[in-house]
């Protein structure tokens, strides 16, 4: 980099199911969370942001690869991402970086680069190609709970038995008493600390890139004190929910389907039952301990932010805070996340380029989404983004411009097709490959697409934000309902894969752009 001037470094730190509406910076009620809105305050807030797909890992592939998933084609945990589409961590590393990875990134490897015995083909929680590994933290947290034994910490209940409260002997009962483990021994303490180890061992002339990646606040929901009391569970604003869950059940085929899946168990080790079943007390219990977790997480960026200034490289640092989708948390008597609420796929970002000042401290209400991520960061490093990707960088907002054309939509999609039983197909009656739904949000509606056959679903969600009225079947919205399902049939013919269908062979070779994967040298 001889006569150019030196690259920003890069921290890139993803959160796990945290809302986008959980934010003291947004407006939230009753959350604080003053470290993040430190970052937003030097920054660029994005307030309409959401998730191009869920669970883990096809969020994180719109995220990685800045593709849809119609593209990336990640439906479920463990579908493998294709080894022919770039990445943030191999465009990183073809531009000088050692990107380096703390946490996770929920990848399952391409099978075809693999031997047959490959250990890694018996997991999801592969490791994005192009990372180097600080710290690994898969979902057995193992290395964490072996760093717990070395603080003194009784480990030997392992994973998740160690984040079950402790004296709580009734395992249907929602209370908030705390994990033996205390706030500087969580997951995320372990995290924090482990990057701050590593950025002082870095070189100051030598750009870095890391990606740090909290598990927080994803479930088990429980939080060490003081963050377990911290908010009172009679705060908060009152849940978007119909009069029952059967009500919501009855609402449409794939709600009654959703909500006879969520246990218990899968939020609070031991619980039993399904998590419909919960009351309006124990739902508010878990969401203040919910709130709890995310004041955890704010304080180790507080940390972070800390470490960044006393190493003098905070002003030579990009900050991306995000998470990978949200969190139902109560909505829809639901937790955790999927199908096509906004509650699963409304999610924070926070950007700060101390390059770009001038825009520090607004915020956008444009919509924004995960593709936005990859595009945005190779824009900011000097490099022009691959034209075939789906997202658009966001960089003429963090320069305090806003572009000439922007989208007014926000878009996702979710498959739910389950190959190892299929439930989901026999429950349907239909194809795996029909086990899918895609969906268009603009300011005022939404507009929720099945395949199989199954009914649409349309809401005026500036008037019904908690989405509780299905406009579809009015015959004074079916014209809405026909412009929305050809805006989404266009969406999709528009980006459709464009990796190879922006060039063309010719008697003078090769015209246009052809895409050499976002890892290529050349």
């Amino acid at each position: 980099m001889t006569g150019k001037a030196r690259r920003p470094n890069v921290l890139l730190i993803t959160c796990d199911q945290w809302r986008g509406d959980c934010l003291s910076a947004a407006g939230h009620p009753v959350v604080k969370t003053p470290n993040a809105d430190a970052l937003a305050a030097e920054g660029v807030l994005f307030k309409q942001h959401y998730g191009g797909a869920a669970p883990c890992s096809p969020a994180r592939a719109c995220l990685y690869t800045g593709l849809y998933q119609m593209n990336n084609r990640v439906c479920r945990n463990g579908s493998p991402l294709d080894a022919r589409h770039g990445n943030i961590a191999q465009h990183a590393r073809s531009i000088g970086y050692d990107p380096t990875l703390f946490g996770y990134t929920d990848v399952a490897l391409d099978p075809r680069l693999l031997t047959s015995g490959d250990p890694r083909l018996k997991t999801y929680e592969g490791v994005l190609p192009g990372f180097t590994v600080r710290q690994l933290l898969p979902e057995h947290q193992k290395q964490w709970l072996s760093w717990l034994k070395q603080q003194g910490v009784d480990a030997s209940a392992g994973s998740p038995g160690i984040h079950r409260p402790v004296g709580d002997e009734d395992d249907d009962s929602v209370t908030e008493a705390p994990p033996i483990y205390s706030k500087d021994h969580t997951p995320a303490a372990f995290l924090a600390g482990e990057f701050i180890r590593w950025l002082g061992e870095q070189e100051q002339a030598a750009p870095w890139f890391a990606h740090l990646s909290f598990i927080s606040p994803h479930p088990p929901f429980i939080v060490p004190e003081p963050y377990n009391t911290l908010y009172d569970p009679a705060d908060g604003p009152a849940f978007y929910r119909a009069d029952s869950w059967r009500a919501e059940a009855q609402s449409h085929p794939y709600l009654a389907y959703d909500l006879s899946r969520r246990n218990r168990a899968n939020f609070r080790p031991g619980a039993a039952g399904k998590v419909h079943d919960w009351s309006e007390d124990d739902f508010r219990r878990i969401r203040a301990i919910y709130y709890g977790m995310i004041s955890e997480v704010d304080a180790k960026l507080g940390l972070i932010w800390q470490a960044l200034k006393l190493s003098g490289t905070w002003d030579d640092t990009i900050v991306v805070l995000t998470s990978d989708h949200a969190e139902m948390m109560g909505d829809h008597f639901m937790l955790g996340k999927g199908g096509y609420f906004d509650g699963s796929y409304h999610i924070p970002l926070i950007i700060r380029d101390p390059r770009h000042r001038k825009a520090a401290g607004s915020a956008v209400d444009r919509f924004t989404e995960a593709v936005d991520i990859l595009p945005t960061l190779i824009d900011l490093l000097g490099e022009p983004p691959e034209p075939h990707l789906d997202g658009c960088s966001l960089k003429p907002f963090l320069s305090g411009g806003s572009p000439a054309a922007w989208r007014d939509a926000a878009h996702w999609e979710f498959d739910f097709r389950s190959i190892a039983d299929g439930e989901a197909e026999a429950h349907f009656g239909i194809g795996s490959r029909q086990c899918n739904l895609a969906v268009i949000r603009t300011k005022k509606f939404k507009y929720v697409h099945f395949g199989g056959g199954l009914p649409p679903l349309l809401f005026n969600v500036e008037a019904d934000p908690g989405e509780l009225t299905n406009l579809a079947t009015s015959p004074a919205h079916l014209s809405t309902r026909l412009q929305f399902a050809e805006r989404l049939l266009a969406w999709r013919a528009e980006h459709l894969d464009q990796s190879l269908a922006l060039a063309e062979l010719t008697e003078n070779g090769v015209v246009g752009h052809v895409s050499k994967g976002i890892g290529s040298r050349e």
